[in-house]
């Protein structure tokens, strides 16, 4: 997963595409693209609000460039500044989670 894929230039530089960058700029991609589902659910909404997509973003895009790290990369600076946010994404999609699982067997907010 390390072999080149492609090669392309980009603002004069030569860029060697890989398996393992391609999950990276996906991560970026969708840890990046959290933020524009927030702003339009809070648009929508006519009021701050983060929606469950954005804490599956946060937990996908946060596990991919977790992996790039990981075993792309190889670098303890990239594992530790994503291994600590992506257990806080995962609590929080679990109590949201678990808020949905007492709502629907009440059938009311529980909180």
């Amino acid at each position: 997963m390390h072999e080149a894929l492609f090669s392309l230039y980009v603002f004069g530089t030569l860029w060697t595409i890989t398996v393992w960058k391609l999950v990276g700029y996906c991560g970026v991609a969708l840890f990046g693209g959290r933020w524009l589902v927030q702003v339009l659910a809070s648009r929508r909404a006519g009021r701050p609000v983060m929606p469950v997509a954005f804490w599956i973003m946060s937990v996908l895009g946060s596990s991919m460039l977790l992996s790039y790290f990981i075993w792309g990369k190889n670098d303890s600076v990239g594992i530790l500044s994503n291994i600590f946010p992506a257990a806080v994404y995962s609590y929080n999609l679990l109590l949201l989670w678990r808020s949905s699982e007492r709502r629907s067997v009440t059938g009311r907010d529980a909180g």
